[in-house]
């Protein structure tokens, strides 16, 4: 772990405590995160590799950690949870590796609720709209993105309608990078973000996920292994997506866009960020990592400023502001704020 003041001696002592700190925390596991989820600001989760799951209870003073039964040689890339009891997992993986569990004990206990019957179908992320009605997406198969969704809690998980599922492009997919390429909001609302083909896409429903619109993005294209992976709105008409090449964390190609009318249209940020896994909203400004490290912007996403040059996968954060940061090797760090 770095100290503490890795932001000052980065960024100089006045910018650091200008914008904000990373404080790391401690939890015994050496997993790689890629799952977080701020429930408030004393309740967090975290998932990753080798079956791991994390949670704290008092702000991250303290970080339990534990492993789902017969689930240690999955990567768990995404977690939703509801409170300090019940909390949701989705693995990644082809076939029957891509699976979702549910505690409503702590962790204590884990029942597996959904496992993938289709050899083709490689899921990347759920996302609910409240504690009972849910949604899961996989990569396509058969030229349609698949999509799971349940109305009650996850007891049954039930495929969409083929009819009624989005079609993909050649080589498109979804990046299982942060638990973040697919997002909900409201009552009816949700987003999926893409890459791989030859342009850059979200597709929204405003039905949950019964029907779909698409629309194209000004993101990098046109590689296998670039595109959108994460998608984060601060309300129904503003949000902000980034990505990039993760081959090449460091080049600034079209790597952010922002939106004020829902998704429809996206504007490309002018003065790009490096690549970028994960965005999320903060109360006041929004803030994106990557593997080179975590920027932030308090100008509705027009200018970004650096944090510091961590290795992230992703990042989150309460209504009230607090957030976490989780990354490789059992990397978490909390979010504090100029005076905070």
């Amino acid at each position: 772990m770095k100290p503490f003041f890795v932001a000052v001696t980065l960024l100089g002592l006045g910018d650091s405590f200008a914008s904000g700190q990373w404080e790391p925390q401690t939890i015994k596991t050496e997993a790689d995160f890629r799952g977080l989820c701020v429930v408030s600001p004393k309740v967090a989760w975290v998932s990753g590799t080798k079956g791991t799951f994390g949670r704290t209870i008092d702000a991250g003073k303290t970080w339990s950690v534990g492993t789902v039964p017969e689930a240690d040689k999955l990567d768990f890339r995404a977690v939703k949870a509801f409170g300090e009891l019940t909390a949701y997992l989705l693995s990644a993986g082809p076939g029957e590796d891509s699976r979702i569990y549910k505690t409503i004990d702590g962790g204590k206990t884990w029942s597996l609720q959904f496992k993938n019957d289709e050899p083709k179908a490689f899921f990347d992320a759920l996302a609910f709209w409240d504690d009972t009605h849910g949604i899961a997406l996989s990569d396509p198969v058969k030229g349609r993105f698949r999509l799971i969704v349940t109305d009650d809690g996850g007891e049954h998980w039930k495929p969409l309608p083929e009819k009624n599922l989005p079609e993909a492009l050649p080589n498109e997919g979804a990046f299982a990078a942060s638990g973040t390429c697919l997002i909900t909001q409201g009552k009816n609302d949700a987003w999926f973000c893409t890459g791989g083909a030859k342009s850059a896409r979200v597709f929204h429903s405003n039905d949950q996920g019964r029907t779909w619109t698409v629309g194209e993005t000004p993101l990098l294209a046109g590689i296998e292994s670039a595109g959108i992976f994460s998608i984060a709105f601060r309300d129904e008409k503003h949000g902000v997506i980034v990505g990039g090449d993760y081959r090449k964390p460091d080049d600034t190609t079209s790597t952010g866009a922002v939106t004020s009318d829902g998704g429809k249209t996206w504007t490309l940020i002018e003065k790009p960020l490096p690549f970028r896994s994960c965005v999320a909203w903060s109360r006041d400004r929004w803030v994106a990592v990557g593997t080179s490290g975590s920027n932030f912007s308090v100008d509705d996403g027009a200018t970004w400023k650096p944090l510091d040059k961590e290795k992230y996968n992703s990042v989150g954060f309460a209504p009230t502001g607090e957030g976490w940061a989780v990354g490789p090797k059992g990397r978490i760090a909390k979010f504090v704020k100029p005076g905070g």
